[in-house]
């Protein structure tokens, strides 16, 4: 099985300033991934690996860059689940955390459970001797000036929801499994303890190798609603191609519930789809030693692997 890896930054609406950024670090996270997968590491290993670059990234809602709760802190969802056994894990709620993608995934290989939430999680970091981070270290200027903003009398908060950057990746490997992860920082001024999609099996993501992987972006209690992950995977299973399964999952979304965002696929045969309903979502694939990614409707650049490694070497 020849591997891929699909990757997205968030769906909504993405600021000119910030295209060159959300550009170059959904493609170093799609290189990084799929570095994993040449070396023969599995799906699991890949989307991990692809969504701890993008949490290290501020340009991202994830990790560094998360937006901030009503109280100006910073509180992150992940997910991970691997498509061979339907195992996964996932954090919710958790702070003072660089990566919670890999808290995630020691949910889902040391615990019995699949997700752990606020001061439960947090304990199990500690046990776990994940390093702790000053929560100030997470929040950027601009998440700091949004949450400053939306504390305004005559602020809209839905307005600044529409350029919101969850991660997330899905991968197969060359033994033909799948999986995904997503991570995320929420809704800017959201309740303290909210929890959207991200967190949630079936809704922020889902892997099954009997079909394929999925990772989604967007208004999280849409998503949930409509259970889009779990959903998009069963349109597949009655017959669709990824692309049509998207479009479909996404325009039932949208008039079902009113709801917008994005969604990554890749089935069981390694075809692949990065779909939205939002302005933007900036992805990136690599499937066959090429690389292709965008951020506009129909927008689909592409270049040899070796050509982008060595640009990302040289700085893009």
């Amino acid at each position: 099985m020849k591997p891929v890896i699909v990757v997205h930054g968030g769906a909504g609406r993405i600021f000119k300033e910030r295209e060159e950024g959300c550009r170059a670090g959904v493609v170093r996270a799609a290189l990084r991934g799929y570095g994993v997968l040449k070396q023969g590491g599995s799906a699991v290993d890949a989307v991990e690996e692809a969504v701890r670059s993008m949490e290290d990234d501020p340009h991202f809602n994830a990790g560094c860059g998360s937006v901030l709760n009503e109280k100006g802190e910073v509180e992150m969802d992940a997910i991970i689940m691997d498509g061979k056994n339907l195992d996964s894990g996932a954090v919710s709620a958790v702070k003072c955390i660089a990566n919670p993608i890999k808290l995630a995934r020691l949910v889902m290989e040391k615990t019995k459970h699949m997700l752990l939430t606020d001061h439960g999680a947090h304990l199990f970091a500690q046990a776990m001797g994940i390093p702790e981070v000053p929560g100030e270290k997470l929040i950027t200027e601009r998440s700091r000036e949004r949450w400053k903003k939306n504390l305004e009398p005559d602020s809209n908060p839905e307005e600044f929801q529409k350029d919101l950057g969850t991660v997330g990746a899905v991968a197969i490997d060359s033994e033909g499994n799948v999986a995904c992860a997503t991570s995320t920082g929420g809704l800017s001024n959201k309740l303290i303890g909210r929890v959207g999609d991200t967190a949630c099996v079936g809704s922020g993501g889902y892997a099954d190798n009997r079909s394929g992987a999925t990772s989604t972006t967007g208004h999280g209690e849409s998503i949930m609603k409509v259970v889009l992950a779990r959903l998009i995977l069963y349109h597949m299973e009655q017959g669709m191609s990824p692309e049509v399964a998207a479009d479909t999952a996404l325009d039932y979304m949208k008039t079902r519930v009113g709801g917008l965002g994005g969604v990554i696929v890749v089935d069981k045969a390694g075809e692949w789809a990065a779909r939205f309903s939002t302005k933007q979502m900036s992805w990136a694939t690599v499937k066959d030693d090429n690389l292709h990614y965008g951020i506009y409707t129909g927008e689909k650049q592409t270049k040899p692997v070796d050509e982008a490694l060595a640009s990302e070497r040289g700085g893009l």
